[in-house]
């Protein structure tokens, strides 16, 4: 079980305590699809902060599925566990990482510091990948090793032909990849910089290749929410990056996506999607995140605008051209959600219910309340859109009195067709699977 230390957390309640939502939050129900509703915003001394204190998972308690299916813990004991991959030979990774110290640079930064520690986040993770075996198919690995160890924030992965790419916080890392193989100590050699710095606020780094492996995409979050550290702290960053895998030359593919968490390519069309973490701090009501597919030199609004042409004041100096072009994103999943990963269901062995769309997982909110996402849905598609309501999937990360026992991150299926779950705060990677 998780705690906190009194200090701590009466410091924690102090500052909470003068911070107000006046703001009813909206059904999340209206901020689902290509129209969410966009109230006006708010404006606020500090911003409010509604935290789910991190208590972990009991002995034998999972999170909630429907009907049709069971979830059951694949592997526990990890050290904030942020992504998993399955390879083609049935070996699952696991990569456990907590993303490097940054500097406080204004009173929400101490803010957010304490509520990480009482929401869990603020755990010290390995700075690893660690590979898991099912020999016997039973549903639990039979063979756990360290594959790559001494990592720097490591978050996302990807396998080319005999290559392991891995996205550290600072750096695409290139590994020799032999099957079968149960570690890797040959060192990764840098295939190109990322960017990264001193405060490197969102310092994750999703990853893909692309579907004939000749580039890798990137996802590279802002260094603020909106600007507050001065925009040469944002130099390179909000955006999507293509890196040539033989040559490491990288351009900006997409950019004005605040952070841009989890990257794929829908398997119907090979278009490149993303979910996307929006802004914060002007109510709980804004503004939605949402999964997008990405358009090559689109513009996504950020940091001057959302959804299209919704100005945010908040930034000097305005950019009314840039506005002007920007993109509205193809769907939106409710705001504050924090959409962490992504993975497309053709490879799934789940019920035809769950065939041809996309799982999100939504890492939840810690600013509104009600509390909003700490859950898995699913988004149905027809010929390669969004056609429908997310539905929920994986539930019951939270107690009814707003705990969290655990907050789902990367997504990915194994080779049976079942699908993962990092939990980041249970320790735990989950597996989904149709009920027997």
């Amino acid at each position: 079980m998780t705690g906190i230390a009194p200090r701590a957390s009466f410091a924690l309640a102090s500052l909470l305590a003068i911070t107000a939502c006046n703001q009813a939050p909206a059904a999340p129900s209206t901020q689902y699809g290509a129209h969410p509703e966009l109230p006006a915003p708010q404006q606020y001394l500090l911003p409010p902060i509604r935290v789910a204190r991190a208590i972990g998972w009991g002995t034998d308690q999972t999170p909630t599925v429907p009907a049709g299916l069971e979830v059951r813990a694949f592997a526990t004991g990890f050290e904030h566990p942020r992504s998993v991959y399955g390879l083609p030979n049935g070996d699952v990774l696991v990569v456990e990482t907590s993303g490097p110290a940054a500097p406080i640079n204004r009173p929400k930064d101490y803010v957010m510091g304490l509520s990480q520690v009482v929401a869990g986040s603020g755990a010290v993770g390995g700075n690893r990948i660690t590979l898991l075996r099912d020999v016997d198919g039973d549903g639990k690995p039979d063979i756990r090793t360290v594959f790559i160890d001494h990592l720097n924030a490591p978050f996302g992965v990807a396998l080319v032909g005999d290559q392991l790419y891995v996205a550290d916080t600072d750096a695409i890392l290139r590994f020799p990849y032999v099957t079968g193989a149960t570690r890797i100590t040959a060192p990764g050699v840098k295939l190109t910089d990322l960017p990264a710095g001193p405060i490197n606020h969102h310092w994750t780094k999703s990853l893909t290749a692309s579907p004939d492996g000749s580039r890798l995409y990137v996802g590279v979050g802002s260094n603020s929410n909106i600007t507050e550290n001065g925009m040469e702290a944002e130099s390179g960053r909000a955006a999507i990056w293509e890196i040539d895998r033989a040559t490491g030359f990288k351009r900006i593919f997409a950019s004005g996506m605040r952070n841009p968490t989890g990257v794929a390519f829908e398997p119907q069309t090979g278009r490149l999607w993303s979910v996307v973490n929006e802004r914060d701090e002007i109510g709980p009501n804004l503004v939605p995140d949402y999964l997008t597919s990405v358009r090559q030199n689109a513009f996504y609004g950020w940091p001057y605008s959302y959804y299209g042409q919704h100005v945010d004041v908040r930034v000097r100096p305005q950019r009314p051209d840039l506005v002007a072009a920007a993109t509205p994103p193809d769907y939106a999943l409710s705001s504050h959600v924090a959409p962490l990963g992504l993975a497309f269901s053709s490879a799934s062995s789940l019920p035809a219910a769950y065939r041809g769309g996309v799982f999100v997982s939504e890492h939840g909110s810690w600013d509104r309340v009600p509390l909003n996402g700490y859950k898995v849905v699913y988004v149905p598609f027809r010929d390669g859109r969004p056609a429908g309501p997310p539905q929920d999937v994986v539930t019951g990360f939270l107690t009814p009195d707003g705990k969290a026992k655990g907050r789902p991150v990367g997504l990915a299926f194994d080779r049976t067709g079942a699908l993962l779950i990092a939990d980041d705060v249970g320790n735990v990677v989950w597996r989904v699977t149709p009920k027997a």
